[in-house]
C-alpha cells in the first residue's frame, strides 16, 4: 500500500470519526413546523442529514441537462470523426505545434530618463 493511500485512508476515517461525534451530540429534538398547522420533532442531526440529501439531489439534478449536452456533442463529434477518412485530417496544427519558434531577441526596452 502506498504512502498516500494510508494518507487516504487515515483522512477517511478521521472525517468518519468527526462527523459521527457531531451526530452524537446533535441528537436533541428539533421542531419543524410546517403551513397547514403540521409540526414534526426529530432529532437535529436527522433533519441535517435530510436537508444535505435533499440538496446533493437537487445539485445533481442541475447538472443532469448539461452532462447529457455534453454527450450528444462528445457522440456527434465521434460520428463526424467516423465519417471522415484519415487522409482528409488536416496534420498541420499539431506539426506547427512541436515545432521550434525561431529565436529572436526581445526587443529593447528604451533607457529610463530623467
Amino acid at each position: 500500500m502506498t504512502f498516500l493511500r494510508i494518507i487516504s485512508w487515515l483522512l477517511r476515517a478521521l472525517l468518519f470519526v468527526a462527523l459521527l461525534m457531531f451526530a452524537l451530540k446533535n441528537t436533541d429534538l428539533v421542531a419543524l413546523h410546517f403551513y397547514p398547522d403540521q409540526t414534526w420533532q426529530l432529532p437535529l442531526i436527522l433533519a441535517l442529514l435530510a436537508f444535505f440529501a435533499v440538496g446533493a439531489a437537487l445539485g445533481v439534478v442541475a447538472c443532469l441537462g448539461k452532462l447529457f449536452a455534453q454527450r450528444r456533442e462528445i457522440l456527434a463529434l465521434k460520428k463526424e470523426l467516423r465519417r471522415r477518412p484519415t487522409e482528409e485530417l488536416d496534420r498541420r496544427p499539431t506539426e506547427e505545434l512541436h515545432r521550434r519558434p525561431t529565436e529572436q531577441a526581445p526587443p529593447a526596452l528604451p533607457a529610463p530618463g530623467p
